[in-house]
C-alpha cells in the first residue's frame, strides 16, 4: 500500500502559511515520494523488478528512489554522475545512505552522463542491470506531475499565491495543474537560466505560473553565508529545518518579496514545503572544508 499522510498547513505569518509535505512519508520525504508514487505503481503493474535512475553526489532524488525500493521491494540502481566517487561512497552521507537502503552503483564520467537520455545510453544500461523501469533524473515524468497534483486539497482553495522550489519542473507542473484558474502559482528555480520555462509547458495545462529567478544564490547547490543565517533563524523561530538548495532558496524569497510589497496586503500565500533535508548533512561537509558556517 502506498500511502501518503496529507498535512496540515502551518501559519507563519499574518499571510504566509507553509504547507510541511516533507512530513508526508517516514522514510521518503515529500515532493519525491509524491514523484515516486505513480512510478511505483506503473513498475509494479509492469512487473517490473528493478528501478534505475540518475543522480549526482548529493542527490535527494537518489536517496529517495533507495529508500523507495527498499520499502516497497525493488532492486534500485543509481547511475551516479562522477566516476571519482566510486570509492568515496563511505565518505558520502547521500551515497552512503542509498547503500545501506540496497542500492546498486554504476558510476559514470561526467561527459557519459550527459549521454543519459539516449537510447544507445539506455540500451547499455539494459545489457548490464536487464529489465528496469526507468526513472529519469529528479524523478519529472508525467506520472511524477501525477502524484505531484495531489499536493493541493481543497482546504488550500482559499489561498491566493502557491509558491514552491523548481529543480526539474515536475513539482511546479502539478501544482499548476491542480490549481483553481485565480490562484498563481510561484515557482523558485535553484538553477540559474531560463530552460525551465520549456520543461514546466511540457506538462504545464494551464497559464497561472510565473517564475521567480533572483533567488538561486548563484545556481544549483550554491549557498552564502547570508542563506545559512536564514536557514538557522527560521529554525530557530518556527522549529521547522530548511534544505539549502531548494525550501531555503524559495523561503527567503518569499520573505525578500514580502519586504518589498510584491503581494498584495489581503492575499494569502502558501509554500510548499518540499523535503531534500537529507542534503543537508553533505551541505554541512562542504560548508566546514570552506571553514563557512554550517546549517544546524
Amino acid at each position: 500500500m502506498i500511502e501518503i499522510i496529507d498535512q496540515e498547513n502551518v501559519c507563519l505569518e499574518n499571510q504566509l502559511s507553509l504547507k510541511l509535505d516533507y512530513l508526508n512519508h517516514p522514510d521518503i520525504s515529500g515532493n519525491k515520494f509524491r514523484k515516486l508514487k505513480y512510478n511505483l505503481l506503473e513498475a509494479k503493474k509492469l512487473q517490473k523488478s528493478i528501478l534505475l535512475s540518475f543522480g549526482g553526489a548529493f542527490s535527494n532524488h537518489i536517496a529517495a528512489v533507495a529508500a523507495a525500493g527498499h520499502r516497497f521491494g525493488f532492486k534500485t540502481i543509481g547511475v551516479i554522475r562522477g566516476e571519482e566517487l566510486a570509492d568515496k561512497i563511505l565518505e558520502n552521507p547521500t551515497l552512503s545512505y542509498a547503500k545501506k537502503q540496497g542500492m546498486q552503483f554504476h558510476f559514470v564520467s561526467r561527459k557519459v552522463f550527459r549521454e543519459k537520455a539516449t537510447e544507445a545510453f539506455t540500451e547499455d544500461l539494459k545489457s548490464r542491470f536487464g529489465d528496469f523501469h526507468l526513472i529519469p533524473e529528479g524523478g519529472t515524468n508525467a506520472l511524477a506531475v501525477k502524484g505531484c497534483e495531489e499536493i493541493l486539497t481543497e482546504k488550500d482553495h482559499g489561498f491566493d499565491y502557491i509558491c514552491c522550489p523548481v529543480g526539474t519542473g515536475g513539482t511546479i507542473s502539478g501544482l499548476i495543474n491542480s490549481s483553481l484558474p485565480q490562484q498563481k502559482i510561484l515557482g523558485f528555480p535553484a538553477l540559474k537560466g531560463d530552460f525551465l520555462q520549456e520543461e514546466i509547458s511540457k506538462f504545464a495545462n494551464n497559464s497561472n505560473w510565473e517564475l521567480i529567478t533572483d533567488y538561486h544564490f548563484g545556481g544549483y547547490a550554491k549557498i552564502n553565508s547570508q542563506l545559512i543565517s536564514f536557514i538557522n533563524s527560521f529554525k530557530a523561530n518556527y522549529q521547522i529545518p530548511l534544505d539549502p538548495v531548494y525550501t531555503g532558496k524559495m523561503m527567503f524569497g518569499i520573505y525578500d518579496l514580502l519586504k518589498q510589497g510584491y503581494f498584495p496586503e489581503d492575499s494569502k500565500i502558501l509554500a510548499i514545503h518540499t523535503g531534500g533535508l537529507q542534503g543537508i548533512d553533505g551541505m554541512n561537509k562542504k560548508l566546514r572544508h570552506k571553514k563557512l558556517p554550517i546549517i544546524k
